[in-house]
């Protein structure tokens, strides 16, 4: 028997051209004018082909019950001189801020601009009454601090969600880079990527969360053959995430926390603080690679060159030859605000800066040039902890919702922004410029300045009424950074310390306060003078491929680093072994010197990743740690440097070791 079916045809209309979160705000436009009966305008998105516009405004008509898509991941460019910031959409932003943003806990909340969060709003609101959102997105919105309005939000709204947890986040290093595995997109993203299914239906109470974690250590090809191996959601072993009141879905963070003393709280009027409402975030230059330099030399050149496009730039605006700038980046290194600078006719002298050094990265100093008027984008309150020759100390930590596991470090030296992720900043003194008339006898600080200690009367109150009346607010000091180091303490609020900054108790004992004070002093010795810490004797320097005569002449030629890297034991790294350049080897390093981490990576690593000699790919600006040493009388430098960081490692964790043996509940 023979069947025949008859089929009706349609042909497709074609693909709407348009910008989809333009649409949205046409369609938060209509919704605002029908519920509140006003009128608001939004930008109609047309296009000169009639058809095509049609289209759009059918599809805007037409319910929507399922969308689908794999939103881009961008909060805006990464430099002014690519030209391409991201397109604002006032109402659909207005819209993230009034849901999202509100619900949040966070300080900052930049991340809830990212594309791919108004991909989640728009799509959200575009649904009809029932539906589906299914993306491929960036995955950090699964744990990060600024997430957690999203994260309420999403609960409230829809009935049912669903996650595959990819992992791949390559913005950690070391240990945990390697548990989060393969990048699900190759060389395309180093974030984590996620798939979620949002399922909207009628439904009562907060949404139930079903969550798959695709494992440790995985690589991208075990991770892909993974999801076609699971075909569908319904495959998958899910388990059932219950939020907490903070809107952490995994990673709980610990109740008992916030029973502690905050290390600084900008909303805290009352100071019951260990640090006054004065700390800040590290300098951001927004124009690193032009601002920083091994060099000195290479550094002024650098500048010379940069403020002389600007101000050549500055005139042809001022008389007209030039409607914009001229983005070009082997002469000058863009943003917005240098923009605006260049517009507005302000003229930029090199005199209303000065070179100082500056802590770029840890371990890895360089010369800096601080201008605070033009050419650092944010200087915050590092004139206040650094002015000209003043001195100071500052521990440094990351800011909130980074997810490497909590390290620190102190400097002496204007701290960049990086170094460590959003880093923040808890100066021992800040200094407050004379207005020619002395505040008090008691002040510090040279002719010019009044010094301020940053330390509050509120906990040296409190340390004093534990402790004893010898207690100083330098002791209070040393103690943060001290306590900050302990293992047990970093073990216990590991989450908490990835979404906030730290609060700390004052310890019962006082011996132990004192303890922590004693090995926080020992340790800022160590990181502080870190290059005059004398070389392990177990350490190995093999010399071999030596040239003739070059050990006793060329001393430059013997010493050059391009970039250092393991030796191998197979197919695998050999960490007791360093390949310093061709003619110089380390070799029986010891591998517990690993186990010293700051901001995600070894000590070690630091240095071999940042002495190197590297040429900017976009300004031909080429920054040659040879030259520090060189410049400063010691081609050896480098080498003399990685060999300190080694027995400095050791030595960090052999006070730690030793460090009060305190258990948090």
């Amino acid at each position: 028997m023979t069947y025949c079916i008859k089929l009706k045809v349609t042909a497709f209309p074609g693909i709407c051209l348009t910008d989809t979160f333009q649409l949205g705000e046409q369609m938060y436009a209509r919704e605002y004018n029908k519920r509140y009966g006003k009128q608001i305008d939004a930008d109609v998105y047309e296009t000169p082909f009639v058809e095509n516009s049609k289209r759009v405004q059918k599809q805007l008509d037409t319910p929507i019950t399922v969308i689908i898509g794999n939103p881009p991941y961008s909060i805006g460019q990464k430099s002014a001189n690519d030209n391409a910031q991201n397109q604002h959409y006032p109402l659909l932003e207005s819209h993230i801020q009034a849901t999202y943003n509100q619900l949040s806990e966070a300080h900052t909340k930049n991340a809830m601009f990212d594309s791919y969060i108004k991909a989640f709003r728009y799509a959200s609101d575009r649904l009809d009454k029932d539906g589906v959102v299914a993306f491929v997105s960036n995955g950090s919105w699964l744990d990060t601090n600024a997430a957690d309005g999203f994260r309420k939000s999403i609960e409230q709204e829809f009935a049912d969600i669903y996650i595959y947890n990819l992992r791949g986040n390559q913005r950690t290093s070391g240990e945990l880079s390697r548990k989060e595995g393969g990048k699900i997109f190759g060389s395309g993203s180093r974030t984590p990527v996620s798939i979620t299914l949002l399922v909207k239906r009628p439904h009562e109470g907060k949404a139930t969360i079903h969550y798959h974690d695709i494992g440790d250590y995985l690589s991208r090809e075990q991770k892909l053959d993974n999801i076609r191996k699971a075909h569908s959601i319904a495959s998958l072993q899910m388990n059932i995430l219950i939020p907490n009141n903070h809107g952490d879905w995994i990673n709980h963070r610990n109740d008992s926390f916030k029973e502690y003393i905050p290390i600084g709280d900008k909303e805290d009027k009352k100071g019951n603080t260990f640090f006054e409402s004065i700390y800040a975030r590290g300098l951001g230059t927004s124009r690193d690679v032009w601002v920083y330099n091994s060099s000195k030399k290479s550094l002024q050149n650098t500048i010379e060159r940069m403020v002389n496009a600007y101000n050549n730039q500055r005139e042809m605006l001022k008389i007209g030859t030039i409607e914009d700038v001229i983005y070009d980046s082997k002469d000058i290194s863009w943003n917005a605000s240098l923009i605006r600078d260049a517009k507005n006719n302000k003229v930029c002298n090199i005199e209303d800066g000065y070179y100082v050094t500056g802590t770029y990265r840890p371990f890895a100093t360089q010369h800096l040039f601080f201008h605070p008027q033009l050419l650092n984008e944010s200087v915050g309150a590092m004139q206040k902890f650094f002015p000209y020759s003043m001195d100071n100390l500052v521990i440094c930590m990351a800011g909130n919702g980074v997810p490497k596991n909590y390290s620190c470090l102190i400097t002496n030296k204007i701290p960049d922004l990086n170094i460590y992720t959003a880093s923040q900043c808890f100066p021992l003194y800040w200094y407050e410029e004379r207005k020619g008339t002395q505040v008090s006898l008691f002040d510090d600080g040279g002719e010019n300045y009044i010094r301020h200690d940053a330390i509050t009367d509120f906990i040296l109150k409190r340390a004093r009424e534990q402790y004893g009346g010898k207690v100083q607010k330098e002791d209070i000091f040393y103690y943060v950074y001290g306590f900050l180091h302990c293992p047990t303490y970093r073990e216990t609020f590991a989450n908490d310390l990835k979404k906030m900054l730290p609060r700390l108790p004052l310890v019962d004992k006082a011996e132990d306060f004192w303890t922590f004070s004693r090995a926080g002093r020992e340790l800022a010795d160590l990181h502080l003078n870190y290059e005059q810490v004398e070389a392990s004797k177990d350490v190995v320097i093999d010399m071999h491929n030596l040239l003739p005569g070059m050990e006793a002449e060329s001393q430059e030629q013997l010493y050059c680093v391009t970039q250092m890297k393991f030796g191998k034991l197979g197919k695998d790294k050999d960490k007791s072994v360093i390949e310093y350049n061709p003619f110089i080897t380390l070799r029986n390093i010891p591998l517990r010197a690993y186990d010293y981490v700051v901001n995600g990576k070894s000590a070690i690593e630091w240095i071999m990743e940042r002495y190197c000699d590297k040429v900017d790919s976009k300004s031909g600006i080429r920054n040659d740690a040879n030259q520090w040493g060189i410049e400063h009388g010691n081609p050896r430098y480098p080498l003399d440097l990685l060999q300190s960081i080694i027995t400095l490692s050791i030595k960090t964790l052999d006070i730690v070791d030793n460090l009060p043996k305190i258990t948090f509940e």
